[in-house]
């Protein structure tokens, strides 16, 4: 199994009390810490405007400029966006941002997209919000037109919902073929089709039914379209609270919870603990994490990514998983 780990960004009010004049500080030494730890693959950062569990004023960077940035202060790690909402950007300006990147970090960017589904900031800064069938569509040309930019230099599409007329996108990107595509999302009918299609690797939900049946939907629709399963890996995200002891871990969704409560109400941080933490697989002492991990690996899952909410302030929990999970699974 191999490991990415997202670097806190403000989307999920993991930088709240630290000074705005300090968040880039704080993002660009975790990802340095990364960098220098061969136990992680890739850093991470989600592309979102408005934090979670609800929408507030705290900040949130915006995810393509942290990796340029990323891209210039590290040396080693890959860096990848989990993911990328199509419709936030052109596609052909995407495929030349993405290309610079590339550039800048001696080829070391993953392109993580999807649809989006962050109703309330695709209203607030626009872009509507149409169905779902559109929104995938527009996924799937923009697909087409990233895989035109990157191996020839330039695209044309005339599809319903995108069109280019040879936009130039040069340079390339520094990785032969283009850049990594990570299809995200589990829809059944249409985003693993489009996955199917098109992807190096795919993102979707680590919990062990789930997992096992979206599986097998996508080798049906890869068997359908001609495409190898195999050599698509499979990922999926965690959130992390670990701990040496079950206290320990009660004690982190504690100060979680806690830290939450001022931004979003005590009902709702409560719910949001609730919700996206107990329970799943990477909650518990590392013994009941690495057997957690270890049943989805045996699915098919070859690649983790991972969330620690308190990896601003404190780096305990990822020490403790680099030292005795990561061993236990790589």
């Amino acid at each position: 199994m191999r490991f990415g780990l997202f670097v806190p960004q403000g989307w999920r009010l993991d930088l709240v009390g630290i000074e705005p004049t300090a968040h880039w500080e704080v993002m660009r030494d975790l990802a340095r810490r990364a960098d220098a730890n061969d136990a992680w693959e890739s850093i991470w950062v989600y592309d979102h405007f408005h934090t979670v569990p609800v929408p507030t004023e705290e900040a949130t960077h915006e995810a393509w400029t942290l990796m340029s940035a990323f891209a210039a202060t590290t040396s080693r790690v890959r860096l990848g966006q989990m993911c990328t909402a199509i419709s936030y950007r052109n596609p052909a300006y995407l495929a030349k941002v993405a290309a610079t990147v590339d550039v800048i970090s001696a080829g070391r960017v993953e392109m993580g997209i999807g649809g989006g589904w962050y109703e309330h900031e695709w209203r607030a800064y626009g872009y509507g919000f149409p169905s779902a069938g559109a929104r995938l569509g527009r996924l799937d040309e923009g697909v087409q037109i990233f895989r035109q930019a990157w191996t020839a230099g330039k695209a044309t599409l005339d599809g319903k919902h995108y069109q280019v007329d040879g936009a130039i996108v040069r340079p390339l990107p520094l990785q032969e073929g283009g850049i990594p595509l990570w299809i995200a999302g589990g829809g059944e009918q249409k985003t693993l089709r489009i996955a199917a299609k098109y992807a190096d690797y795919t993102n979707f939900t680590g919990a062990f039914d789930e997992f096992a049946r979206k599986s097998e939907i996508l080798r049906g629709h890869c068997a359908e379209v001609g495409t190898d399963f195999d050599a698509i890996v499979r990922s999926s995200n965690f959130n992390v609270a670990i701990g040496a002891t079950e206290a320990e871990v009660q004690d982190r969704l504690a100060a979680l919870r806690d830290r939450l409560t001022p931004f979003v109400g005590a009902a709702q941080a409560a719910e949001h603990v609730e919700n996206m933490y107990r329970g799943t697989a990477a909650v518990g002492t590392p013994e009941q994490i690495v057997e957690n991990l270890s049943k989805i690996r045996d699915l098919g899952l070859g690649y983790t990514i991972l969330n620690f909410p308190e990896a601003a302030y404190d780096t305990s929990g990822i020490e403790l998983f680099e030292r005795e999970v990561i061993p236990a699974l790589s």
